[in-house]
């Protein structure tokens, strides 16, 4: 599970994983500028949707998919255990990722937030 926080000050959108998240996803952190994320929504369903071509950690199906897949074309990232709390982030072309696919504690919560961020002008409060 990741740890989604929001730094308007620094415009960065940050994941944090921890404990064996870590492992399974050959990554403990990812750092994506505010500016470069499109938007998020809480989609469940995603996990039943072809993955792609695994280019580094972990796929046992059914139990965890996490780091990096690469599908049709699309950059992914995985870090979903339990596919109910899966938030799909979107990303803009110049990141190293298409879309995060990220399970986190309170999805509508994070939606919200990310959301919240991103429809408001810098500065704005």
């Amino acid at each position: 599970m990741a740890k989604i926080a929001v730094d308007r000050e620094h415009g960065l959108l940050t994941a944090e994983f921890s404990g064996l998240d870590k492992l399974w996803a050959i990554k403990s952190r990812l750092e994506v500028p505010l500016a470069h994320v499109r938007g998020a929504t809480h989609d469940p369903g995603i996990a039943r949707e072809p993955k792609g071509i695994r280019v580094g950690g972990t796929h046992i199906p059914g139990v965890v998919t996490a780091g990096r897949f690469r599908r049709d074309g699309e950059r992914l990232f995985w870090n979903v255990r339990n596919p109910s709390k899966a938030v799909v982030i979107e990303l803009a072309d110049d990141e190293a990722y298409d879309r995060l696919v990220i399970e986190v504690e309170d999805p509508r919560a994070t939606v919200a937030l990310i959301e919240g961020v991103i429809s408001r002008p810098p500065g704005g409060s």
